[in-house]
């Protein structure tokens, strides 16, 4: 058989097992994170957050239409569009493997014979089926986000440059280079990561068109390379925008036309000067020239994915992010700067204090018929700075986290000996290198590990040393308990010494591609401190680069073992045994923590947050978790289109403000009463408190009223002679109609003695954002009307001091003006509680928790939790309030639909005590002790892993789980005895006294 048709059979055998892999393990419904509002913004073609990954969410479409109206399948579709995707980047990656190993082998036919095709096609089958199972790439090829696409993008372009570079003498090769340019334009509208293949692209051409090879000459390639990355990323992607913008600002604000007008001439300018250049180039003969002006209008054809942005927001649909509807908006968007700005060359140390702020350039927004001036952009200058600053950050929070990392002490100055340790320390290799290994040398599990490089919670692990290590059950049991022994990393190893030892300069294009796919974008950057969740994902195209490495060690072995056996026989065992410890290792390994087939965690978890509302609820969230699969759950299958969902973390934007007074689904207006003008950019971004000693409480309305007064004389001036409104109390009051409360449902009648004349709080910010100014605005005018709700996993900073009169329903607090209930130290845990009792027992979704094969991070350390504190609030609210038999079936109920094993955390265990307490008192004894039993045989594996580490390995010990450990061990061995369990309370104790002598030293520390 042809080699052709061999490579081109076993590319699509690789595209069908990698393919096969990833829809055997796919995630049936939505996914945690952005995976949500993905799904929502490709069905219904709206605008996600920045920079809007219009090609992603256009493809997302097409793959959603595969549901043919069933909407709960849309989600698997969508993520089948994903595993589609990554299915064909093994296609490729086998594909750039086997020319980089023909290569490698060219010039041995006579030695080698049909052996040279075996070592060919073995080195890409090892290479691509090894990327195929490793943890990071999997983890995006089974759900609904951008980086499967985007890792395909990276594939075809380095495909292609290969495909160019073995036809470079042939007419119209470059062809293949203008392809490079148009699937470069089109991945800026999936993910910026594809544009850091440019300077490996640019090595590659330098190395096959240029004859006279010399290392001053290759980093002037090199550079150049750079320089085109830079012109795509910034001048092409960015300035286009921009100068569109500043045209259409001199056409309406100067000459008087409408918005978009100079956009639209810019553009047109802009083609015609594209067409012109490439008609030169064709009319007086300069290949060159011709090339690179294909090449920009390839780039533009692709990038006008982007038009999409625009034409959606002006549509308004419901998720809008930023409405991006004119040039200056769009440019805003593109750029991200809602997400601030991170310094690279020079800048601040995080103990640096500004001691000046200068103007920059002006902030526009659009107004009615001009754009107008909402604010200046504010550059700082500080007492000291640094060159390459990596501790610039200056929240509190971050400067702590530094100091901690590197134990600088307290009033000691950070130097540049200090930048340069948390770069290579934190960002380099906790940030980027732990992750490299996790995907090669193996992981312990998939906990959050950015804050320590020693505990094991995140880490990485070979297994090679841990049967020593006496692991508990909680690591060992775990799916993401992935030990690989290292030999993945061994064999790419072997193939990258092997490759630089036979072609440096195509070794070299792939440590390029490696670089600029990993250690550079950790440069570029420059994350401040810990993150919301690991960022493994934005490096996945590095280590796709060492995929080829593990692949070339194919030839690498057959070259050792071919001089001790024949040629033939060397390369079947030399792919044999790189199959073995590459592929075949990491499937088995891997596949028990990438199998999402059974989990619906996110859908349901989303789904308990809308149906613990009442009736046309407004729903206020706050983080990613909270709000993209609710996002999912209402625009694509419908549920609770009567709720009004409202993100906190984007109440904060006028466009979201604006974007909440109107319908929404089967959700009216919100009652916000303000215009936009109010609180437009620019005006009332902060109202800040000066006290005015007013006694008592003052009612909300009024306060309302006097910061969005815009009578000057209850205004404050400013040092610059600008009137600006403040907020003159903290005590806030909200006077309570009863007939309102009853007639709008708030509560039962049977309650209505439990109501307070008023409600009564303290606002406990120093000012107030345009989030709480639009809060204050619904408190103000909603009389009741709509239930107002906050998520339960909000969190008490985000609820502007309404704590007191939050009421659980569920995963869901409801705004009820009862009395407040001053004994109650855990405002938190009160209950409305029959109504959470229905909600929770007749209504809410487990999420297949207890049957599913894999739970990821947030499943087990978010919906856990929430669900196991949601049932424990419920049953002893039902106990308290004399409903004992309802709290028996509540517990019941946890036990039916939740998993009896514990994860990893004490605080999981202390809850299942008190579930254990409540059922002895209720007299279920067999409940009791089901619960007693799984909390004992966790916390005894737990304390002799700490007993182990007190001996042998201090900075695994968790004092805090000791000392917890043992006080439940305390109190379970109490209250069983109470209960003449003594044959378990005897247990209890042995093991209390046992484990309290071994571990007397932790009560020291």
């Amino acid at each position: 058989m042809q080699y052709k048709k061999i490579n081109n059979l076993l590319g699509w055998l690789c595209f069908i097992i990698a393919s096969t892999t990833y829809i055997l393990t796919l995630e049936p419904s939505v996914s945690f994170w952005d995976c949500g509002e993905f799904i929502s913004c490709a069905y219904r073609l709206q605008v996600s957050h920045q920079p809007g990954y219009p090609m992603f969410a256009m493809l997302g479409k097409v793959f959603s239409l595969l549901s043919f109206g069933n909407n709960a399948k849309v989600p698997y579709f969508t993520n089948m569009g994903s595993a589609i995707a990554s299915g064909a980047t093994v296609m490729f990656l086998f594909w750039t493997i086997t020319a980089m190993a023909k290569k490698l082998v060219a010039g041995r036919e006579k030695d080698f014979g049909n052996a040279q095709t075996y070592l060919i096609m073995g080195s890409g089958l090892v290479g691509a089926l090894a990327f195929t199972y490793t943890d990071t790439f999997w983890f995006s090829a089974v759900e609904t986000i951008v980086f499967a696409l985007s890792s395909l993008c990276i594939a075809i372009v380095f495909w292609a440059i290969l495909k160019w570079e073995a036809h470079a003498d042939e007419p119209g090769a470059d062809r293949w280079i203008v392809f490079i340019a148009y699937v470069l334009g089109l991945s800026i509208g999936i993910h910026l990561l594809n544009l850091l293949t440019i300077p490996a692209i640019a090595l590659v051409y330098y190395f096959r068109k240029f004859k006279n090879i010399t290392t001053g000459k290759a980093v002037i390639a090199f550079l150049v390379g750079v320089v085109i990355l830079g012109v795509v990323q910034y001048g092409i992607r960015g300035y286009t925008i921009m100068f569109a913008a500043y045209f259409d600002l001199y056409f309406v604000n100067t000459l008087g036309f409408g918005f978009g007008t100079g956009a639209l001439l810019f553009f047109a300018l802009l083609i015609g000067a594209i067409v012109f250049g490439i008609w030169y180039s064709i009319r007086y003969k300069k290949p060159v020239f011709n090339l690179v002006m294909l090449c920009v209008a390839f780039i533009y054809f692709g990038y006008g994915s982007f038009a999409y942005i625009p034409i959606r927001a002006i549509a308004n649909p419901n998720l809008n992010n930023s409405h991006p509807d004119n040039a200056f908006t769009m440019y805003g968007y593109l750029n991200r700067i809602q997400y601030g700005e991170n310094p690279l060359i020079s800048g601040p140390y995080y103990d640096a204090n500004d001691t000046a702020r200068i103007d920059g350039s002006i902030i526009y927004r659009k107004g009615k018929t001009k754009y107008e001036m909402a604010d200046r952009k504010v550059d700082y200058v500080y007492d000291h700075t640094t060159l390459f600053p990596r501790m610039y950050s200056t929240s509190p929070n971050d400067a702590g986290f530094y100091k901690q990392w590197l134990q600088i002490p307290d009033g000691q100055k950070p130097n540049f000996i200090d930048n340069l340790s948390w770069m290579s320390s934190w960002q380099i290799y906790q940030m980027y290198v732990r992750y490299f290994l996790w995907n090669f040398v193996g992981r312990y599990n998939d906990e959050d590990g950015q804050q320590s490089t020693e505990w094991y919670d995140g880490n990485w692990t070979s297994g090679w040393f841990d049967g020593g290590k006496h692991l508990p059950k909680s690591i060992l049991n775990n799916p993401t308990y992935t030990p690989l022994y290292g030999l993945p990393l061994v064999i790419g190893l072997v193939g990258m010494l092997y490759h630089f030892n036979r072609k440096k300069r195509d070794a070299l294009i792939i440590l390029l591609l490696w670089f600029f796919t990993g250690l550079a974008v950790v440069l570029y950057v420059n994350q401040p401190s810990v993150q919301p969740r690991e960022r493994d994902y934005s490096y996945v195209g590095s280590f796709y680069a060492f995929a080829v490495w593990i692949g070339l060690a194919v030839i690498a072995i057959a070259d050792l073992l071919s001089k001790k056996i024949n040629a033939r026989t060397s390369a079947w065992v030399a792919t044999g045994i790189c199959l073995l410890v590459g592929p075949v290792l990491l499937a088995k390994q891997e596949w028990r923590a990438h199998d999402r087939s059974t989990k619906m965690t996110p859908h349901d978890m989303a789904y308990n947050y809308l149906i613990s509302c009442p009736p046309n609820a407004i729903l206020f969230t706050y983080g990613d978790n909270d709000t993209y699969s609710l996002w999912y759950d209402q625009e694509v299958e419908g549920i609770r289109p009567d709720v009004r969902l409202v993100n906190l973390s984007l109440f904060t934007a006028d466009w979201y403000i604006r974007q909440m007074q109107k319908q929404m689904n089967k959700s009216a207006p919100l009652p916000i009463t303000m215009p936009f003008d109010k609180y437009k950019e620019g005006i009332r971004d902060a109202i800040f408190y000066s006290d005015n000693d007013i006694k008592g409480y003052t009612p909300v309305k009024e306060i309302f009223d006097f910061i969005t007064s815009d009578d000057q004389s209850v205004q404050a001036q400013t040092q610059r002679g600008e009137y600006v409104n403040y907020l003159p109390t903290k005590n806030f009051k909200l006077d309570i109609n009863v007939d309102d409360v009853l007639k709008n449902h708030v509560i039962t009648p049977d309650q209505k003695g439990r109501l307070d004349s008023a409600m009564k709080w303290k606002f406990p910010s120093r000012y107030v954002g345009k989030d709480q100014l639009a809060l204050l605005d619904i408190l103000a005018h909603n009389n009741w009307k709509r239930p107002i709700c906050f998520t339960t996993t909000i969190g008490n900073d985000n609820v502007s001091g309404l704590m007191p009169y939050l009421y659980k329903e569920g995963f869901a607090y409801h705004l009820i003006p009862f009395k407040t209930d001053t004994a109650n130290h855990d405002q938190q845990s009160k209950t409305n509680t029959m109504v959470m009792y229905d909600n929770v027992m007749n209504k809410f979704r487990f999420g297949n928790f207890k049957k599913a094969k894999y739970l990821d991070h947030e499943s087990v350390t978010m919906f856990y939790p929430v669900m196991m504190t949601t049932f424990l609030d419920l049953a002893t609210n039902l106990e308290a309030e004399g409903h004992g038999d309802l709290a028996l079936k509540a517990l019941h109920k946890y036990d039916e639909e939740m998993p009896e094993n514990l994860y990893p955390y004490i605080d999981i265990a202390m809850r299942k005590m008190m579930m254990a307490e409540i059922a002895y008192r209720l007299g279920d004894i067999s409940l009791g002790n089901k619960f007693t039993n799984s909390i004992h045989d966790h916390i005894k594996d737990q304390l002799q892993f700490n007993y182990y580490n007190l001996q042998n390995h201090q900075s695994w010990l968790n004092p805090r789980d000791v000392r917890i450990s043992l006080r439940v061990l305390e109190e379970l061995a109490g209250v069983t005895q109470q209960h003449h369990q003594d044959a378990i309370s005897k247990s209890l104790n042995a093991d209390l006294e046992n484990y309290r002598t071994k571990l007397q030293s932790v009560f020291n520390m």
